[in-house]
């Protein structure tokens, strides 16, 4: 198949095809007249390179997987390297999740220090001569 067609398979554009094939990912077949031409197999690469980045693997991430299925793997992530890429990106995402987890942890402890403020106020506006709670607008409450 030519590249408009392998494009339209994969659900990509012509452009990211030449891209892939610049960064050596895509092989570069040329027919006689120097039509870039494709098969199944590369169908196959760019469906295991967009799953990935649908998960959140960089390109360079991919290599491993495409080497894996151009080594006559059935499955992309069937080789060491595949594998070793999956262990790394779970560390990666095991770290983003605590970080998370720390940054949850903190806007918890603001929103319970901005209620316990509010609450306050509240009670400091029914004591005679205690302010008057404002709503969030800035007008006064009803």
């Amino acid at each position: 198949m030519r590249i408009g067609e392998l494009a339209a398979r994969a659900g990509t554009t012509t452009r990211t095809l030449r891209y892939y094939e610049s960064r050596g990912l895509l092989p570069a077949r040329r027919t006689g007249n120097g039509y870039r031409t494709y098969d199944e197999s590369d169908l196959t690469l760019l469906r295991q390179i967009r799953t990935l980045q649908d998960f959140g693997f960089d390109l360079e991430e991919t290599r491993p997987f495409v080497e894996c299925l151009r080594a006559g793997h059935p499955e992309g992530d069937s080789c060491p390297a595949s594998l070793a890429v999956y262990r790394r990106k779970l560390d990666e995402l095991d770290a983003l999740i605590g970080q998370l987890q720390g940054v949850r942890a903190e806007v918890g402890a603001q929103l319970a220090r901005a209620e316990a403020a509010r609450d306050e106020l509240a009670a400091d506006a029914l004591v005679p001569g205690g302010p008057e709670p404002l709503c969030e607008l800035g007008g006064r409450e009803l």
